[in-house]
């Protein structure tokens, strides 16, 4: 026993750890959503935060020493947002033809988005910091959270809020689409990325590649116009 906790500490002080354990717990829980024929419950991020959730609490491993190790995955979150511009080029005509309707779409859905999140923060009662933080949830990650700390919030918490929002709408987008009976694949797939950016544009993908397209367009629109939006409406409505 005593052997075992001189290598976890020896372990535990290496970056790759903690990598190789992020990358080990995605395949896992990606594993079990296609043997489950990629159900919307059995979401690959959700499995994925709560085997890296339990081994964490598990160990006592603090998170910064998590993130340490991790953080090359953070930092490719840059990267595959701008690899969404492939099947956007690939698929532009059928964009092209769908650009003013996903205009309006992007302005409603995204000034939705923010003032919801304001009005039901206040309407529940959270102090202003939280509403600060909720307000961006729905960008992705990297832009909710500069956006977070420039208006005053916590970007920790901010990003916390965002996992959240984008397994949420992951997990829903598919039967809620189906019981509203919208079968355009562009428009499921846009909704999907304007609500629940990469983790809903990762969902669109498996369903079908032109949902995918148009939630990566949407992911990407909706990031610079909430970065917009959110200091107005906190203005209007804090």
């Amino acid at each position: 026993m005593t052997h075992f906790v001189d290598l976890w500490v020896y372990l535990s002080a290496s970056p790759l750890l903690w990598l190789t354990a992020t990358l080990v717990a995605y395949m896992i829980a990606d594993a079990l959503s296609a043997a489950c024929g990629r159900h919307p419950l059995v979401n690959p991020v959700l499995i994925a935060v709560a085997i890296i959730s339990v081994i964490l609490v598990v160990s006592g491993t603090d998170y910064s020493a998590y993130f340490a190790g991790a953080q090359f995955v953070h930092f490719l979150l840059g990267p595959a947002t701008v690899a969404l511009a492939m099947p956007l080029f690939r698929n532009f005509p059928l964009v092209r033809r769908a650009l003013i309707p996903m205009l309006v779409a992007l302005v409603v859905g995204s000034l939705t988005s923010v003032t919801s999140a304001v009005l039901l923060a206040r309407a529940f009662g959270l102090d202003h910091a939280t509403m600060l933080a909720l307000a961006p949830k729905s960008a992705t990650a990297a832009i909710a959270m500069g956006v977070a700390q420039t208006i005053g919030g916590d970007p920790a918490l901010t990003a916390v809020l965002v996992i959240l929002t984008g397994i949420v709408g992951a997990i829903v987008v598919t039967p809620l689409m189906n019981g509203m009976g919208i079968k355009n694949y562009a428009a499921r797939g846009f909704a999907a990325g304007l609500a629940s950016h990469g983790i809903g544009t990762a969902r669109a993908f498996q369903v079908d590649p032109i949902a995918g397209t148009f939630a990566g367009i949407a992911l990407g629109l909706n990031g610079l116009l909430t970065a917009l939006l959110v200091p107005a409406v906190i203005g209007w409505l804090g």
